[in-house]
C-alpha cells in the first residue's frame, strides 16, 4: 500500500493533549498524513494553564531527527514550542538541508498567558529559524514579540506582514484572530495578498488553535498543494474545530480536532 504524506512536527508535549506535539498530530492523522515527531519539550499542562516545563538537551532533538528523516524522510516539516536559544539554533542548524517546505509556528506564549520561549531565544527566531520557513504562522502576540509593532487592525497587519518578512520567511500568515469583529488573516508573499476571513464561534474552548493551524498547512503542503491553497484548507478545518471545541477539566478546552469524524458518526 502506498505511505500517506510524511509530516514531521518538532515541538513540545502538551500533557492535556490540546495543544503541542499532541495537537499536531492529531491534525496530521485527520487531514490524511502520517506524523511523526522531535520532541523538543516536555510541560505539565491542563486547562487552567501550564504547571511545568522542562526543556531536552539538544542532542535528544537531534538524535530524534536524525532518526526519522535519514530513515523515514520528510514531505514537510513543522515548529513549535523551542524553548531557547539553544534549542533554536539546533532545530535551524537542522533544517538548513532539507528539501521539504517547513511551517514555522513562531511560539512564545501559551493559551493561558505562561511563557513558553526565553526572552533571549527570539533574535536566533529571528536570524535562523524565520529564514528557512516557507510559511511563518504568527498571532498578534508573536508579531508584537517579533517586530515590537501591536497590531490594532488591518493596515497594521499589513505593515507586521512587511516587518516580517524582511526576516527571510517566503510567506507569511499573519493571524488576526485576536482582533474585533469577523476573524481575519493576511497571507503574503510581499507581492501577492490573501485576506482569509471566517465566521468568529462564540466558543470559549480554542486551546490548541496556533499548533492545529500550521500543521493543518504543512499537511497541505506535504501534499503538494501551493502555500495559499495550503493554507485557505488549513484555516477551514480549524475553524470548524473552533467551531466544535468542547470543555474539559475547569477551565479552556481543546479545539475538536476529531470533528469530521464524528460528524459522519455522530457525537
Amino acid at each position: 500500500m502506498t505511505a500517506p504524506p510524511r509530516v514531521l512536527t518538532i515541538a513540545g508535549s502538551d500533557s492535556g493533549g490540546g495543544a503541542g506535539i499532541q495537537a499536531d498530530l492529531k491534525t496530521m492523522l485527520a487531514l490524511g498524513a502520517h506524523g511523526m515527531s522531535v520532541i523538543t519539550a516536555v510541560t505539565a499542562q491542563n486547562s487552567v494553564g501550564v504547571q511545568g516545563a522542562w526543556e531536552l538537551p539538544a542532542e535528544a532533538v537531534r538524535a530524534q531527527y536524525r532518526s526519522v528523516v535519514d530513515d523515514i524522510g520528510v514531505q514537510a516539516v513543522k515548529t513549535g514550542m523551542l524553548a531557547s536559544p539553544t534549542l533554536v539554533t539546533t532545530v535551524a542548524d537542522l533544517l538548513t538541508d532539507v528539501a521539504a517546505p517547513v511551517v514555522v509556528d513562531p511560539v512564545s506564549v501559551s493559551k493561558h498567558g505562561d511563557r513558553l520561549l526565553a526572552d533571549d531565544a527570539l533574535d536566533a527566531v529571528r536570524t535562523r529559524l524565520l529564514p528557512l520557513a516557507t510559511v511563518t504562522t504568527p498571532n498578534l502576540d508573536e508579531v508584537a514579540e517579533l517586530t515590537g509593532l501591536r497590531v490594532t487592525d488591518e493596515p497594521g497587519m499589513r505593515r507586521a506582514a512587511e516587518r516580517l518578512l524582511s526576516y527571510g520567511p517566503r510567506w507569511v500568515l499573519v493571524k488576526g484572530g485576536h482582533l474585533p469583529g469577523a476573524a481575519v488573516d493576511l497571507l503574503t508573499d510581499g507581492r501577492a495578498e490573501h485576506w482569509l476571513r471566517a465566521e468568529r464561534h462564540d466558543n470559549r474552548h480554542t486551546h490548541g488553535t496556533g499548533c492545529t493551524l500550521a500543521s493543518a498547512v504543512a499537511v497541505g503542503l506535504a501534499q503538494g498543494l501551493p502555500v495559499p491553497e495550503a493554507v485557505r484548507r488549513a484555516k477551514e478545518y480549524v475553524t470548524a474545530a473552533i467551531a466544535a471545541g468542547f470543555a474539559l477539566g475547569a477551565g479552556i478546552g481543546p479545539v475538536d480536532h476529531g470533528w469530521r469524524l464524528r460528524e459522519l458518526g455522530g457525537r
